[in-house]
């Protein structure tokens, strides 16, 4: 004798291919969100409303430039202009071009974005950058390859 359920109480039978259908997307629901989040113009905007002024890309390629009283500045990685394929100054591993005329993919993921300006300019400053100067930065780098 089968047993019946009430109305609404029906069960789906999925079978195995089912089943693997069901987790795999549970398991993509429950990935973070992916890169691409963002664009180096929507950054631009985010460090300029932060700082209360626009960007300034002269100042931005001074102190992409400058030696400010370490061994490194930015461009010792990252390369002057950093349009091609730099190299760190101590691993000698490859970094992306960081133009984002030159690197679609600069800029483009915020978690990323901050993690990196908080190390490069503990690096390069041995402090934090401040919003004005991310924003100088990101003037300069926007403006590269126009």
């Amino acid at each position: 004798m089968s047993k019946t359920r009430p109305p609404g109480k029906q069960q789906a039978r999925l079978g195995a291919p089912g089943m693997a259908l069901v987790v795999v997307l549970a398991t993509l629901a429950s990935l973070p969100a992916a890169a691409a989040d963002t664009s180096a113009a929507e950054q631009l905007a985010r460090f300029s409303a932060q700082a209360g002024a626009p960007g300034n890309a002269e100042q931005g390629r001074v102190l992409f430039t400058t030696r400010h009283g370490g061994a490194w500045s930015c461009s010792s990685c990252h390369g002057n202009p950093p349009t091609g394929t730099g190299q760190h100054a101590s691993t000698g591993k490859d970094i992306a071009p960081l133009a984002p005329a030159f690197n679609t993919r600069a800029f483009t993921d915020s978690a990323r974005v901050d993690k990196w300006f908080r190390r490069n300019c503990k690096d390069v400053l041995a402090r934090e950058c401040s919003a004005a100067e991310k924003a100088d930065v990101l003037a300069y780098l926007i403006g590269l390859g126009r």
